[in-house]
C-alpha cells in the first residue's frame, strides 16, 4: 500500500555518487569500517543540501593578485543533534563540512515489542533556540524516535529544524511531517516501506549495530 506524504518538504539527495555509495552501504557483506566511512561520506552530501539556503554577505579579501569582493555565511549558527546511538555515525561528516557547529545529543531507544521510542538522555547547546538544528539519524523507519526528538527540541525553543537520514520509509516520513508543520527532511533514499518488525525494506539492516560492530 502506498503511504502518501508531503513531498514538498522532502529532499532526496540522489547524486550519482550518493547512489553508488548507498548500494555499497546496503550490501550485507560491507564491513564495519567501510560502513562507518560511508555513513560519514553520505552525511557530507546531505549536509551540502541541508545548508544550501544559508544566507551570505559580502566580504573583502586580498588575493595574491588584487582586492576582491567574496561571500561568507552571514552569521547563522548551527547545531548538529544526533539521535543516539546511530546518529553519531553522521556527526563527523557534518563537522568536516561545518567545523564551528555545536553538537547536542538526544538519546532514544526503541521498545522491541511496541516499537515505541523512550528518551534516556538529552544535552543541547544553551543557545539552541538561536541555531539551525540538523537532527541526524541514519534510518527514518516508523518515525517515532524522530518525532520524540523533534518535540523535545521544540520545547527547548528550537525554531529551524532539519532532519537528515540516509534511508527513509514512507511511513516514517508521513509520521514526521504530520507531527511538525515546519520540519524539512533530507534523505538519500525513500525506500519501499516497513516489514512486520518495523524495519525498512530494502533498508540496510540495523544502522547502529553496523556502525559500531555490535551485530
Amino acid at each position: 500500500m502506498t503511504v502518501p506524504f508531503d513531498s514538498d518538504r522532502v529532499t532526496v539527495v540522489d547524486h550519482p555518487l550518493v547512489q553508488h555509495k548507498l548500494s555499497i552501504l546496503r550490501d550485507e557483506q560491507t564491513g564495519t569500517k567501510q560502513f562507518r566511512d560511508l555513513i560519514r561520506e553520505l552525511a557530507v552530501f546531505e549536509g551540502y543540501e541541508a545548508t544550501r539556503d544559508l544566507p551570505l554577505e559580502d566580504v573583502s579579501v586580498t588575493t595574491p593578485i588584487c582586492e576582491a569582493t567574496c561571500k561568507k555565511i552571514a552569521g547563522r549558527k548551527l547545531a548538529i543533534v544526533p539521535i543516539l546511538r546511530a546518529g553519531l555515525g553522521m556527526v563527523d561528516g557534518l563537522l568536516d563540512l561545518i567545523p564551528a557547529a555545536r553538537v547536542g545529543h538526544v538519546g532514544m531507544y526503541r521498545d522491541e515489542v511496541t516499537h515505541e521510542p523512550h528518551e534516556y538522555y538529552a544535552k543541547l547547546p544553551g543557545d539552541i533556540a538561536e541555531r539551525i538544528c540538523l537532527v541526524v539519524d541514519p534510518m527514518l523507519a516508523t518515525g517515532g524516535s524522530a518525532v520524540a526528538a523533534l518535540q523535545y527540541l521544540r520545547k527547548q525553543g528550537a525554531q529551524d529544524i532539519r532532519f537528515l537520514s540516509i534511508v527513509a520509509a514512507p511511513e516514517g516520513l508521513k509520521t514526521v511531517l504530520d507531527s511538525d508543520d515546519a520540519v524539512r527532511v533530507y534523505t538519500c533514499s525513500v525506500d519501499e516501506g516497513l516489514n512486520e518488525a518495523a524495519y525498512i525494506v530494502p533498508g540496510l539492516g540495523d544502522a547502529g549495530d553496523r556502525i559500531f560492530g555490535t551485530l
